[in-house]
């Protein structure tokens, strides 16, 4: 098997290059220095030459501010992008796992978000990501959408490295509390997405860290696994005003990892723990 990476420079992309490499499999971590995903000519070509049997599509626009004043470039690289990737993995016969996010969902409510829940995304950056996932379908049979939501790993910036930072200078940080979903260490997504690229069990994931949490929360328990004092005051989002429209609710189930026999990702507490060792805090 040889595995295709894009967005080897994230914090996704790096680990699962990582993993894969573990594990004794040929792969290639690609960035925006190997081709532009926006020009379909140029991703054809590339894959065609590399020819991988899976492809980890981990690269995205991430901006999610910015998307809402620059729709069509992040629709350029999420949508379209992903639409150019998925016509050569076709083309060439290959897997693909593309990853997406909880920002598909309207984030309304409460409940779990299931994998067959009705979309809506409260932005131009879940809108673009759920166009990503209507062209994978439309061109695919051999697919995996695996939507994670706040990520955290070794290879970027994240809300905790933030937290661990302010914290050096900060006896209290007020933190949004009325946003709640799940982290995703990408140490621990890279397993499973190294476990579903070998396996043919094709369909929609939901992939983060087991649990839920809020913003403050998080925070909270960051502080207390680095041996930090500073204190944890939970606000409401509309104390932090940002431009993108964020959900309040990402949490979503996971029901689906049972159903397909693939091990859930381990309690999220766990992950900040190994998280922090990782980064050498704790």
């Amino acid at each position: 098997m040889k595995v295709l990476v894009t967005g080897v420079t994230g914090q996704l992309g790096h680990d699962c290059v990582a993993e894969l490499t573990r594990r004794g499999i040929v792969c290639q971590g690609t960035s925006s220095r190997d081709f532009d995903l926006t020009d379909a000519a140029a991703v054809k070509a590339y894959l065609a030459a590399y020819a991988p049997d899976v492809v980890i599509h981990c690269a995205a626009w991430t901006a999610v501010d910015r998307a809402e004043d620059e729709q069509a470039a992040c629709e350029a690289v999420n949508a379209a992008g992903t639409r150019y990737i998925a016509a050569a993995c076709r083309d060439l016969g290959a897997k693909l796992i593309y990853i997406s996010t909880d920002y598909v969902f309207p984030g309304t409510g409460t409940e779990p978000w299931q994998v067959d829940s009705p979309t809506a995304p409260c932005n131009a950056y879940g809108l673009a990501k759920l166009h990503g996932e209507q062209a994978v379908q439309e061109l695919l049979t051999r697919y995996f959408i695996v939507r994670i939501s706040w990520v955290f790993g070794i290879n970027g910036k994240n809300f905790i490295r933030t937290m661990l930072k302010l914290s050096e200078t900060h006896d209290k940080l007020t933190v949004v509390a009325d946003q709640v979903g799940s982290p995703t260490y990408t140490h621990d997504l890279a397993v499973l997405l190294a476990e579903m690229a070998a396996s043919d069990k094709y369909g929609i994931y939901h992939a983060t860290n087991e649990g839920y949490c809020s913003w403050a929360e998080l925070a909270a328990e960051t502080f207390r696994q680095a041996g930090r004092t500073t204190i944890v005051e939970p606000v409401p989002s509309t104390a932090y005003p940002t431009r993108a429209v964020r959900p309040h609710n990402s949490r979503m189930s996971k029901d689906c990892l049972d159903a397909a026999g693939f091990a859930r990702l381990p309690a999220w507490q766990d992950a900040v723990g190994r998280y922090l060792r990782e980064l050498g805090v704790k």
